[in-house]
């Protein structure tokens, strides 16, 4: 008996895989959303924000294939549940499959573009197809499983060689196996034929880019030390999507919309031909908490915003400007900040390449001061002039701050927090940033664990050179260390002269603040 329940809770697991594949399968063919992919959109969406806050700060890079596999258990325990009940009430093991493939049919479909009744319906195709077809799976298998195996010939009977059985164990295995091979090889075939409808490589590849040739010197050199401009690779990424949108550069459109006296539409070759200029930024998330790496410098080519905006004529009242993604994500900040003299960008090149597809290809915003969430759309394909009360961004409603100026923070790279270091001269060093008001000073402090701060004097750091107003310093300072426990805290300087608040807080609701501290040993 213990032996049949395992093999149902297996057959209903390897049908819902079956399904799942299936409908990955049909998305891949169709450029639908699959539905593991849609309900992670559907979470994301309608996730509360402090639960968001929670998610990024626990597992930041790592949160979208976190909740990918999440879905993905949870659907396959569903798979479990059904199965374990097929046998005795296959009724309701059905109309399991049923719930799971309008459930799958409804999310696909609410991720899909409320323009394209086509593709709603595409959408909805895939998840009820493979739940049909799980359903049909889950059957053979439970009747595989029900087949016994045949008992040993007893002395005193005879085997019977012209009767065949089919052992139980065998006949199970086998089909498990098909549906096993037939989910996994469904599942990767979806995935690589969605990765194929579109080849943003390939393109950024042909694109005749000029990238910018601004030089990047004065950098300070140390082992751990983040670099003065982050690589690509290494850039952050945080946003809403859990697959990368892959755009057609031949179909995209730039528009220029809202309350404006001459909207406006661009391909991406007229957004090339405009005049550009290349400006170093650094990019901050707001979930970013005190001396966390949700923060980067880079090299942004691209079309100055004020541009696009003064030639489109923003008129009289158009107080807010809205950046909208292909994928219906939504930014918000004043007008004013576009038009007071920053470099905010539409930018298409990111350190000297066309732009990454997750960084946003074809084309970004970029914002110097704001942090990401009220700026930095990716995918960008619209811009819209509005008042400030008459739209309210993505993230707003969930709880965040709809002014989101970079506070000023500084971060300890070196040594790292809980190092142990020798006696004698030992170099402290990280980076500084404080949105489009630059950093004029950095200050480090050491003091033995139980020692009042105030005894203990501010070393002034080294700083690299200034690439611009808008992005961070690395700083070095050299501090004499005698044998014990410490407690090392930095702090630095705005353009303005304001110093960074040691009052800690959270990230939520417009950024964290506080100075970074961390634990070191001292021995010989």
């Amino acid at each position: 008996m213990q032996t049949r329940t395992i093999r149902d809770g297996i057959s209903g697991l390897l049908a819902v895989a079956l399904a799942l594949g299936i409908a990955e399968l049909i998305a891949g063919l169709t450029g639908a959303v699959a539905p593991i992919i849609a309900t992670g959109d559907l979470l994301i969406d309608h996730a509360p924000g402090w639960f968001t806050h929670f998610v990024i700060g626990l597992l930041g890079k790592k949160d979208k294939p976190a909740l990918i596999a999440l879905v993905t258990l949870a659907t396959l325990g569903v798979g479990v549940a059904i199965g374990l009940v097929g046998r005795s009430r296959p009724s309701r093991a059905q109309i399991g499959f049923a719930v799971l493939g309008a459930v799958g049919a409804a999310v696909a479909t609410f991720d899909t573009p409320a323009s394209s009744t086509q593709a709603a319906l595409v959408a909805a195709f895939g998840p009820i197809i493979g739940a049909t077809l799980g359903w049909q799976a889950l059957r053979l298998l439970l009747l595989a499983g029900t087949i016994e195996d045949a008992p040993a010939p007893s002395g005193d009977t005879p085997a019977q060689p012209m009767t065949r059985r089919i052992p139980g164990r065998r006949a199970f295995l086998g089909f498990a196996a098909v549906a096993a091979g037939a989910s996994a090889t469904s599942f990767v075939a979806g995935r690589k034929l969605a990765g194929s409808s579109v080849d943003v490589e390939e393109q950024r590849r042909a694109l005749a880019i000029n990238a910018g040739t601004q030089e990047v010197n004065g950098a300070l050199d140390l082992n751990g030390l983040s670099p003065l401009i982050t690589p690509n690779k290494d850039f952050y990424r945080i946003d809403t999507t859990l697959t990368t949108p892959r755009v057609d550069v031949a179909k995209w459109r730039l528009k220029v919309s809202g309350m404006v006296e001459r909207p406006f539409e661009l391909t991406f070759d007229e957004l090339l031909s405009l005049p550009s200029r290349e400006e170093v930024i650094t990019l901050t998330c707001v979930s970013n908490e005190v001396g966390g790496d949700l923060v980067g410098n880079a090299r942004w080519l691209g079309v100055p915003l004020a541009d696009l905006l003064n030639r489109a004529g923003v008129k009289s009242g158009a107080t807010q400007v809205v950046g909208r993604s292909v994928d219906d994500f939504t930014v918000g900040f004043p007008t004013e900040v576009a038009l007071d003299g920053r470099p905010a960008l539409v930018a298409y090149a990111m350190n000297g390449e066309a732009l990454p597809g997750p960084h946003g290809f074809p084309a970004r915003l970029v914002v110097p001061g704001l942090y990401g969430y009220v700026s930095a759309t990716k995918w960008l394909t619209e811009i819209e002039l509005t008042t400030w009360e008459a739209f309210d961004a993505y993230w707003i409603p969930r709880g965040w701050s709809k002014n989101g100026p970079i506070k000023t923070q500084s971060r300890i790279d070196v040594p790292r927090d809980g190092r142990t270091v020798k006696p004698g001269r030992v170099a402290v060093a990280g980076v500084a940033w404080a949105g489009n008001r630059s950093i004029s000073k950095v200050e480090v402090r050491a003091r033995k664990r139980g020692e009042s701060g105030d005894s203990n004097p501010w070393i002034t750091a080294r700083l690299s050179e200034a690439l611009s107003g808008n992005a961070w310093r690395q700083w070095i300072a050299e501090w004499d260390a005698q044998a014990g426990d410490y407690l090392i805290e930095v702090r630095a300087t705005d353009g303005k002269g304001d110093v960074q608040t040691d009052k800690y807080h959270r990230s939520d609701p417009d950024g964290a603040t506080g100075w970074h501290q961390i634990d070191v040993r001292v021995r010989a």
